[in-house]
């Protein structure tokens, strides 16, 4: 979907779920580091530490745990991220390969949900800061700002985004740095470890946790990839991913450890702690920015995904390829408000427990990668992505199966707040359900899929979308029927 020319930064985003031409590429493999730095180095992953400590690890299991976590996780989603240059084409349109141009809906809305979820716990803690900055009680206006911020960046879209990513990095290394000097400056940070024994249950427990974090991210890479020059190379988008991902978010995990093994309220009152841990309101109120920045980022993905999922979703069933630049900002405002309505009338147990949703949307992303670098070997017929009557149809009974069974797989694995399963039970607590699904999933799916699905020869691209260099891979037929081809 297209409206109109890509154009700079300050004016807004013309492109959307259609292919990037290759005369509208531009950046390098850097912006990826600053952008998944920016993104990781935040608030929520030190919750997301902290919570290590909650269930009951040792801080140095906790965080060696972590580490191999988003090893782990960042692999997964990395490896998504490559996939942008090579296709031009956000994340999400891409799993219509595996389910169909209308069978993809089934995740889509998961994927959805989980934006929602994500923007809504973001938009809380952020209000929080926003509101001690101007010493302001009602949430509602901390909210209000953070959100119109949100979906101000998420409309003017891909440019400002990285530019957005680029500020948090830097701001975000600056806060956290002066934070953790403050911590070992006033703290005896020795004495948090080697509080309680080891134990192989916490461990799993933990690198599920980290894993789980980066693996969620696999829906959003190949959106802020999707610019780059179609000769970049896998490796440099791979690695610049990956690195900004995971070592942002171990330091801030690392971080969450250190705090929540030291004792403290921290995940009584996370901006509050942070704002004392700084000493003095001037310093308090920056840290607080520093917080808004963090998140703003990635609430900024959140919005400009889900808008995107959301644009995918419907586009396969209407068929239309066009959308007005007047739709698309009501499509990512609209997200925004529910966003905001949810962060309002949620209770802090649903956000805090949203995560254990999350991992029931393992199983897309393991089926896309499958499919993307075992079976179609990175050949894709990109039209076919638009046509129901096309290569991959309206429906994949085998992708959909299979996305089932990865999710049924999990449940007796699970370890959750709100579910623990008998075989969680008997492993002493300890979580394997990610580790079960994305097992089973790919045994079951791979097989089936190589029998069955209608890999192209080579890429197939849009007649006007094509690299330079491939003129011989350029589709003949247009996406969808001419009387398809009319605006929101």
């Amino acid at each position: 979907m297209h409206i109109e020319a890509d154009s700079p930064l300050g004016s807004v985003e013309t492109r959307t779920i259609d292919m990037v031409p290759e005369a509208e590429r531009h950046g390098s493999p850097r912006s990826q580091f600053t952008l998944w730095f920016g993104a990781n180095m935040q608030i929520t992953a030190v919750v997301d530490g902290a919570l290590a400590i909650v269930f009951g690890a040792e801080a140095l299991t906790a965080i060696i745990g972590l580490l191999i976590g988003n090893v782990i996780g960042g692999i997964v989603m990395a490896l998504h991220s490559a996939q942008g240059p090579r296709l031009g084409l956000p994340q999400m349109i891409s799993s219509r390969v595996q389910f169909g141009v209308r069978g993809a809906a089934l995740p889509l809305v998961l994927v959805i949900l989980m934006y929602l979820g994500f923007a809504a716990t973001g938009t809380v803690l952020s209000g929080q800061a926003i509101n001690r900055i101007f010493g302001v009680s009602s949430p509602e206006f901390g909210i209000l700002v953070f959100g119109s911020l949100t979906a101000f960046v998420a409309v003017v879209g891909y440019r400002l985004i990285h530019v957005v990513g680029r500020i948090a990095t830097v701001v975000g290394i600056l806060g956290f740095g002066y934070l953790a000097f403050q911590l070992f400056a006033h703290h005896d940070v020795a004495s948090a470890f080697g509080q309680k024994p080891f134990s192989v249950a916490t461990l799993l427990l933990t690198i599920a946790l980290s894993a789980g974090w980066q693996m969620t991210f696999a829906p959003y890479v190949a959106d802020y990839s999707r610019y780059l020059p179609t000769r970049t190379t896998i490796a440099s988008t791979y690695w610049t991913t990956f690195s900004g991902s995971v070592i942002g978010a171990q330091l801030a995990m690392t971080f969450g450890v250190l705090v929540a093994a030291l004792g403290g309220n921290f995940l009584k009152n996370q901006v509050g702690f942070m704002g004392d841990l700084a000493g003095g309101p001037v310093i308090a109120a920056l840290i607080f920015v520093v917080i808004v920045t963090g998140k703003l980022t990635v609430n900024c993905l959140n919005a400009y995904g889900g808008f995107m999922t959301i644009l995918t979703t419907v586009s396969g069933f209407n068929n239309k390829t066009q959308i007005s630049s007047r739709a698309r900002m009501l499509y990512i405002v609209g997200f925004v408000l529910v966003s905001m309505g949810v962060a309002l009338l949620a209770s802090a147990d649903f956000l805090n427990n949203f995560k254990n949703f999350v991992l029931l949307l393992l199983a897309v992303f393991v089926l896309n990668l499958v499919d993307y670098y075992l079976v179609s070997k990175e050949k894709v017929d990109i039209p076919a992505l638009y046509d129901c009557n096309g290569r991959y149809g309206a429906y994949n009974p085998v992708a959909l199966g299979c996305y089932v069974l990865g999710v049924v797989v999990q449940i007796p694995f699970l370890n959750q707040a709100m579910y623990k399963g008998p075989i969680a039970t008997m492993l002493g607590g300890a979580d394997l359900s990610w580790i079960v699904s994305l097992v089973v999933t790919c045994l079951v799916y791979y097989p089936l899929a190589k029998r069955t699905m209608k890999v192209p020869a080579t890429m197939i691209y849009p007649t006007d979308a094509a690299p330079q260099s491939a003129p011989a891979t350029r589709a003949a037929t247009p996406a969808v029927a001419p009387d398809a081809r009319q605006p929101a």
